[in-house]
């Protein structure tokens, strides 16, 4: 079956690029075999509309293009479907190589890797391999959510999404219709920028505060995208990178790693307890309540109060 596939894609891969007019679907069935062989129409409709999205998964740019008399014709144009010459230094190489294999995730890790393979194809030279990469050091960007890959597909197909979202500070989540814009992983969590249609504004999510299934839906978007979608600049203003204040915690002794290396004076304490300073912006209290019984603030009264109502809501939940 996966041969039978193959050969069928080659040849209406075949069809498009060698044509110079627009091909119906009806001349499409006829010039290859495997169309012809289609028990009805339905399933022949089928079949072109999946291998059709497939040769397009695979990079190949397909026109839909529709005739003075209505019908619709597809062709893809050879100069669309032809990369420039790539010439790539030893160094350029290696660091493809090393975004390659920073992907632990499956899907991406296989995109990335024909990726590697149409440079080869496209003049990439013989003699630099792009896997061998001698660094100390080797990245990775774990992926552990389930909703990253249908998420990650609706950003790209610009696709609307419906999904259960508990905040920090709720006892159970509730559901969200979304225009997906970016992904992107920060301090290792990853979050997604888009428009939240119930609220109408722009929001940002954790994926990991994602329960359930991510569901698409169908239709356009409603809001524009903007240009630059700033999910790291946004995330890290609600985790108090951009603070102007500070606040006084207690911290037990060989734990909250991340706060120590965000403070910006630490004292002993004794008994097992230090005592931190640290930046304060807004929402330093959902990322405190993430440390549990490692961590007890001291003030501001205001934060200390926001710690407590949020972990009384966990309790609760």
């Amino acid at each position: 079956m996966a041969i039978a596939k193959a050969e069928r894609l080659m040849n209406l891969a075949l069809c498009l690029l060698g044509t110079r007019r627009p091909l119906s679907k009806r001349e499409l069935r006829e010039s290859i075999e495997a169309y012809l062989e289609a028990g009805s129409d339905d399933s022949f409709n089928r079949m072109f509309e999946r291998d059709k999205d497939d040769l397009r998964e695979l990079g190949l740019v397909i026109e839909t293009v529709e005739n003075l008399d209505g019908e619709v014709g597809y062709l893809a144009r050879r100069d669309s479907n032809r990369l420039p010459p790539i010439t790539l230094d030893a160094e350029e190489a290696a660091a493809l190589g090393l975004a390659a294999k920073v992907w632990q995730q499956a899907r991406l890790a296989g995109a990335a890797s024909g990726a590697l393979q149409k440079l080869r194809a496209a003049g990439l030279p013989e003699d630099v391999d792009p896997y061998e990469v001698h660094v100390a050091l080797e990245p990775r960007i774990p992926v552990h959510e389930a909703a990253f890959e249908p998420l990650m597909l609706a950003c790209r197909d610009r696709r609307p999404v419906v999904f259960d979202y508990r905040k920090a500070t709720a006892a159970r989540p509730e559901q969200r219709h979304v225009e997906p814009w970016a992904l992107e992983c920060w301090r290792g969590h990853w979050y997604l920028a888009g428009w939240d249609r119930d609220r109408g504004a722009e929001r940002v999510f954790r994926l990991s505060r994602i329960t359930g299934k991510v569901r698409s839906r169908s239709g356009r978007f409603t809001a524009d995208i903007p240009d630059v979608v700033t999910v790291r600049e946004t995330v890290a203003s609600w985790a108090g990178e951009n603070a102007d204040r500070s606040a006084l915690i207690r911290l037990r002794t060989d734990a909250g790693y991340p706060l120590r290396a965000k403070a910006t004076a630490v004292r002993e304490l004794g008994d097992g307890w230090d005592e931190l300073e640290i930046p304060y912006g807004h929402g330093l209290d959902a990322w405190l309540v993430e440390f549990g019984p490692d961590v007890v603030v001291l003030e501001p009264a205001e934060l200390r109060a926001d710690v407590v109502d949020r972990l009384r809501a966990v309790a609760k939940g």
